[in-house]
């Protein structure tokens, strides 16, 4: 299936001010693309991109004083399953962890390991160890927090979110990448597009936050915000946390004066 997906962001600043924004997809889907990405500013300014720690493209830029408007559009392919399930993937010791595995072992800004490692082994602690246990911390989370847009914070942590019992996509991932960690499971926090494919559709669109965790040596997609099984997620970027890769990164303070995104499935496109 060919899925279509862009943004559109609108920002406002007093005076020149440096960004990063990560907003491209991932480069591990590089070969999927079938329409490249565009992308447009307005005014026009000049851009350039790299390769952040954890691999994900970068876009970079200053902002003119007043009004920038950042514009990105493609077509990607993709093999239109739902996210797999594997019931037999097991946890692995930490000894035999790969090393690039061990820095989503340790807390991050919005996961602290250290203030819900008892709660961890308090809820989870007895099960058996594996797939059922991460779909297990899943479920949990997933009915633990209610999802309300109204009470986004952009400050909210893991330990803040298990306590107050409200977010969005952000802080359910937040919550479950702890519980793993606490439990010596690798978890990392993803962004990317997440289209109403298969599913009813649910308007205004967003950029989506799920997680990845490691088990049986292979990176697995769970879904703590929906909790089932989802067609057709394009990977923008993976960290620690939301800290390691928010969308716009500003060296200097702006206002964000409108924001759109869409994701959807389109016909036509000819695979390269």
């Amino acid at each position: 299936m060919l899925i279509r997906y862009g943004y559109e962001i609108t920002l406002n600043c007093q005076q020149p001010t440096a960004l990063v924004c990560l907003l491209s997809v991932h480069e591990d889907r590089a070969a999927d693309i079938r329409a490249p990405e565009t992308v447009l500013t307005t005014p026009q300014v000049a851009t350039s991109t790299y390769l952040d720690l954890f691999g994900n493209r970068c876009l970079r830029l200053v902002a003119p004083a007043g009004d920038l408007t950042i514009w990105g559009d493609a077509t990607i392919e993709d093999d239109g399953r739902l996210d797999g399930v594997f019931p037999d993937a097991r946890e692995m010791p930490v000894p035999e962890l790969p090393d690039a595995c061990l820095t989503y072992l340790m807390g991050s800004r919005y996961c602290e390991t250290d203030r819900l490692s008892q709660t961890a082994w308090d809820l989870f602690g007895t099960l058996a160890p594996g797939w059922g246990r991460v779909q297990a911390i899943c479920d949990f989370v997933h009915n633990h927090i209610r999802f309300d847009y109204m009470q986004a914070r952009s400050t909210r942590s893991a330990f803040e979110t298990y306590h107050e019992r409200v977010g969005v996509c952000r802080d359910f991932a937040h919550l479950a990448v702890t519980f793993c960690r606490c439990l010596n499971i690798p978890a990392r926090y993803v962004n990317g597009h997440l289209g109403d494919i298969g599913v009813p559709v649910v308007d205004p669109m967003d950029f989506s936050a799920w997680i990845e965790v490691f088990l049986d040596g292979a990176w697995h997609t769970f879904d703590p915000r929906n909790n089932v099984r989802r067609i057709g997620r394009i990977v923008v970027a993976r960290g620690r946390d939301a800290a390691d890769i928010p969308l716009v990164n500003s060296f200097g303070p702006h206002v964000l004066k409108s924001f759109r995104v869409w994701t959807y499935e389109v016909q036509g496109v000819p695979p390269m």
